[in-house]
């Protein structure tokens, strides 16, 4: 049977042959074709293999050689992550491959995350892996639409639970590169950040006015790994433009906590001189996972349980100042227009009178310190509406409609 799909099969096959040439054997099995890349160090291939361990160093700029003498296995394993994740994005620039799937245990898992980074949204990336969803893993190195499986019971040989986790990676990669339609491409997308519409409403006026305008509108839910899909998009300039206003992650993150999508939330539209503008949605609340423990400086604030997944707390009036700085010093370093909306009137729903959240002295100090912080070339505008207002959504609007006229934002065909 021809082959309709090519998977690149990631992993040390000096040490994990057994596992990799059954993962190999299930994917042939599917009527798929397989590339295998070697990312061994001091052992060779026990079969053969389509892209040896020499290449991939040499892919890095460096030799096999150099990295056994690297002195620690980390140091030797960085290098061949550099030649992988090389290999992978030519190989898929070249249309040899279709997807990946990789096979590790901390230290593949490592390599096999630099490689997924590099191939675009819309590819298909499997990692098996003996630390799979594990609190190791921070959401920044994640690809927006990885998949993992738990290597259960198969850090060494071959056996019945290890068969069937290799056998579900080997469907899934498949099946995904069979069926995965990739972004279309036919209309200039405007990414935008929020939050559950009871929270943050805003997207609900701006999707079908965008629309109209002839954007394509993506909507990312703002709670960690939302904003690092964002962000990974955003970087590698697949936005026409950004609506980034919810700003939870940023708090989160500024106050200890996992919900967050790490150091470069806020950096990468503005790095990719992406035009952006961005308004503090849900700033004024910290979010928790379930499991975590509160820090023992906010146990004396207001508490939400939402659900047992998340909970929230609240950022007092000098804390909120602080977040509007670090706001400010990431958007400080855009290449692009960078454009802040302050809505006076409130940034979240609980924040309206009689709601739970509504703390109008820490509104007032927020919005005191953003007036002091954000400074040109970054463009402020106030308005007194609420985020979730008319008023608010018909100022994104101008400001994009400004754009488009001028020739910053182009025109939708």
């Amino acid at each position: 049977m021809a082959s309709d799909a090519t998977i690149l099969v990631i992993g040390t096959f000096d040490t994990k042959s057994d596992e990799l040439a059954y993962l190999r054997e299930q994917i042939e099995s599917q009527g798929a074709a397989a590339i295998c890349m070697d990312v061994s160090v001091l052992g060779d291939a026990a079969i053969p293999v389509e892209i040896d361990k020499h290449e991939v160093a040499s892919a890095a700029g460096s030799s096999i050689a150099e990295a056994a003498a690297a002195g620690d296995e980390n140091s030797a394993m960085q290098i061949m992550a550099r030649g992988a994740s090389t290999l992978s994005s030519q190989l898929h620039a070249d249309g040899r491959i279709d997807a990946m799937v990789a096979l590790g245990g901390t230290m593949g898992t490592d390599l096999a995350l630099d490689c997924a980074r590099v191939l675009p949204t819309g590819v298909p990336k499997v990692i098996v892996s003996t630390v799979a969803f594990s609190p190791l893993i921070p959401a920044d190195r994640l690809a927006a639409d990885i998949q993992m499986v738990l290597w259960a019971g198969g850090l060494y040989g071959l056996n019945s639970l290890c068969r069937s986790a290799l056998s579900q990676a080997a469907g899934s990669v498949v099946g995904a590169a069979r069926t995965a339609v990739p972004p279309a491409g036919d209309r200039p997308v405007i990414g935008m950040t929020s939050l559950g519409s009871s929270c943050l409403s805003y997207m609900k006026r701006l999707k079908p006015a965008l629309e109209d305008r002839g954007f394509e509108v993506a909507i990312f839910h703002a709670t960690g790994m939302g904003g690092m899909a964002f962000e990974n998009i955003a970087r590698g300039g697949g936005f026409a433009a950004v609506m980034d206003f919810a700003l939870s992650e940023i708090g989160n993150l500024y106050a200890g906590s996992v919900v967050n999508s790490g150091e470069q939330r806020l950096r990468s539209a503005g790095g990719a001189g992406i035009p952006q503008i961005v308004a503090p949605g849900c700033i004024d609340l910290i979010d928790f996972a379930g499991w975590q423990d509160i820090p023992e400086r906010f146990l004396d604030r207001p508490f939400h349980a939402h659900n047992r997944l998340i909970k929230c707390s609240a950022f007092n009036a000098a804390e909120r100042r602080e977040t509007a700085r670090f706001v400010a010093e990431r958007l400080a370093g855009a290449r692009g227009p960078t454009h802040f909306i302050l809505p006076a009137g409130g940034i979240e729903e609980w924040d309206k009178p009689g709601e739970p959240a509504h703390d109008p002295e820490g509104l007032a100090a927020f919005c005191d310190e953003v007036r002091k912080v954000m400074k040109p070339p970054i463009i402020l505008s106030e308005t007194a509406a609420h985020i979730n207002d008319q008023g608010f959504a018909d100022l994104a609007l101008s400001i994009l409609d400004g754009w488009i006229e001028d020739g910053t934002v182009a025109v939708p065909a």
